[in-house]
């Protein structure tokens, strides 16, 4: 054998056993990675009230604007209120078909609603506690279903738009109203006049005046281009059916207002899209992202991108569904084209209360939802900053939560 090749192999051989790894060894660090998930540390969080459950009602537009002002009345150092859902959505239910009749179909009448919903629901109805108009309470249950109720008012309202002539009680009020309230009594609840809390008596407008809430101090914004920015304008979605306007903002500004409003204690309530891969299920439910799948930003550096661009696509996607990996930044124009091509909807309603960040670092506000306590988070929900950039259709603040150069951008004094 040759002298040199001789030493080479001794060598080989002598690095050999520093170099193999038994496979027990590598199985158990495999199992130990995959067993790691996602681990979250909280940065800020502020105070809410408790997880509701919507259960089989598509009323998250009510769950997530009555959480938000739960939490408002926390942060103003007001006691903790649990309002009912029921009342402000049997009232928009009433109004919601009016529009429907009036406008002969043309606004769609269904379950869905906005967060204006709510705050022009206080504003003109007035507020109730829970106690007095609960969920379910009419099926005998502590949950809302809204299968059959549905399947009674919704053909219901769509057969009046169908007459061309509407009758009237002597008192000159349609009675297709006075129908859909029975309806609505038998199984959502009357409606209470006034009620004694905390021993002292209310009617609901006087309730809801007593909270100290100013439903004009509170600013819908959101972020598209088919509008100018910095105008108000109406976001043109079907549960928008009161046609509420919301101040237009560049994508990075929309993104300093949650931040700005989350450091300094402000609530937000969040509307977005939740048919997207990227709301994690099975072992991973509570956690929503947005992976950089295609792996566009290349680092050959010895670090996790580069892991994470050796990937085929298949392998980022299957990745990403197991532990933190590289997220995507989109443009203002990747939000709009995804929003023009119905891939970006007004799916569900939601309120953000902290942030947080995973232990690679990626950013996450904290989500309240109102599914219970489902999930590995008890109800609450991981959703990555860049997630929320892509697809958060609007959001309500306090106005003292925008910045102040973007309160005066808009006119907001």
């Amino acid at each position: 054998m040759n002298f040199k090749k001789f030493l080479a192999t001794t060598a080989l051989a002598a690095c050999l056993p520093c170099m193999f790894v038994s496979p027990v060894v590598a199985q158990e660090e495999q199992k130990e990675e995959k067993e790691e998930g996602y681990i979250f540390t909280d940065i800020k969080v502020l105070p809410v009230t408790s997880v509701k459950d919507q259960n089989a009602a598509g009323t998250c537009w009510c769950y997530s604007g009555l959480a938000f002002f739960e939490a408002e009345l926390l942060r103003m150092g007001k006691p903790e209120y649990d309002f009912s859902e029921m009342y402000i959505v049997y009232n928009t239910y009433m109004d919601r078909a009016e529009a429907t009749v009036r406008t002969h179909g043309d606004v769609s009448f269904a379950q869905g609603g906005s967060f204006y919903d709510v705050i022009y629901g206080m504003k003109h109805y007035g507020l109730v506690p829970e106690e007095f108009m609960r969920p379910g309470a009419m099926h005998g249950d502590s949950l809302s279903d809204f299968t059959e109720f549905s399947n009674v008012t919704d053909p219901f309202v769509e057969g009046i738009t169908k007459n061309r002539k509407l009758q009237l009680a002597p008192d000159g009020t349609p009675l297709w109203k006075n129908a859909l309230e029975g309806i609505l009594d038998a199984y959502i609840g009357e409606r209470p006049e006034n009620f004694i809390y905390n021993g002292k008596e209310y009617t609901p407008q006087t309730f809801f005046e007593s909270t100290g809430l100013n439903p004009d101090d509170y600013v819908n914004l959101a972020s598209f281009t088919h509008h100018p920015f910095y105008d108000k304008f109406v976001i043109e979605v079907q549960d928008n059916w009161r046609w509420g306007t919301a101040y237009n903002l560049p994508i990075d500004e929309f993104m300093e207002v949650m931040d700005y409003a989350i450091d300094n204690g402000y609530p937000i309530a969040w509307g977005s899209d939740v048919s997207e891969k990227g709301w994690l299920r099975g072992s991973n439910m509570g956690v929503v992202v947005l992976p950089d799948i295609e792996a566009k930003n290349v680092d050959k550096s010895n670090t996790d991108m580069a892991h994470w661009t050796g990937l085929t696509t298949v392998d980022r996607e299957k990745e990403a569904q197991n532990k933190p990996t590289p997220q995507r930044w989109v443009t203002q124009e990747e939000r709009q084209r995804a929003y023009d091509n119905y891939e970006s909807t007004d799916d569900h309603g939601m309120m953000i209360y902290g942030k947080a960040k995973d232990q690679i670092g990626n950013e996450y506000y904290i989500v309240k939802n109102s599914w219970g306590k489902a999930g590995n988070y008890d109800g609450k929900w991981y959703a990555s900053k860049a997630f929320v950039r892509y697809k958060t259709l609007n959001i309500i603040v306090h106005k003292d939560a925008l910045p102040k150069h973007i309160k005066k951008s808009l006119g907001i004094k």
